[in-house]
């Protein structure tokens, strides 16, 4: 379990960093750094946070169970997924009605992915890793927000392609996930039973 919460502390404590940095003139250590560096110090903290979490968290297994959802949980946040890879594909496709609607729609997909996975899930392992992820996308959204970052200016076009784009990926990813995916990257089958 030690790997896992170092694991988080690094990978959500370079993230919120990045989120509440100082921006101002002088001040701005991504400014002072220069953007390669910063970005290089920040990619590799990144990725060895997220990597302790992988490795933590199958190294947790089996973990004491904290709750046992009711199984409906488990359909529910099937249904919950679905719309979290819309989310998910809205993020890097063109602007469309989508992505202007729901402004940060990459950090909505992490809280209803999070969220979700909370309803499934009551070991341990699972609430320590789904919680930080859900408090996490809560504290950089009010972060964006305070910065003025409101999403897609009022004046930015908006591309029907970008909609259809993020339902045929999104669900096309929700697809191979559900049915071969999740038991090869996680461990256990998406669908219940």
């Amino acid at each position: 379990m030690m790997y896992l919460v170092l694991g988080l502390v690094i990978f959500f404590g370079t993230h919120l960093f990045s989120a509440y940095r100082n921006r101002e003139a002088g001040k701005d250590l991504r400014v002072k750094m220069g953007e390669g560096p910063y970005m290089g110090l920040y990619s590799l903290l990144s990725l060895a946070g997220f990597a302790l979490i992988i490795w933590g968290y199958g190294a947790a297994r089996p973990a004491p169970v904290l709750y046992t959802p009711p199984a409906f949980l488990a359909h529910i946040n099937l249904l919950l997924m679905a719309f979290a890879m819309i989310f998910l594909a809205a993020a890097y496709l063109p602007t469309g009605h989508i992505k202007k609607a729901v402004k940060h729609p990459m950090l909505l997909a992490v809280k209803i992915w999070a969220f979700g996975h909370l309803l499934a899930n009551g070991e341990l392992n699972s609430v320590l890793l789904f919680a930080s992820f859900l408090a996490y996308g809560v504290l950089d959204r009010i972060a964006v927000k305070k910065r003025g970052d409101n999403g897609p200016g009022p004046d930015a076009a908006v591309s029907v392609v970008g909609d259809l784009g993020a339902v045929v990926v999104g669900l096309g990813v929700y697809a191979a996930i559900l049915l071969w995916l999740h038991p090869v990257l996680f461990g256990v089958a998406a669908l219940p039973g």
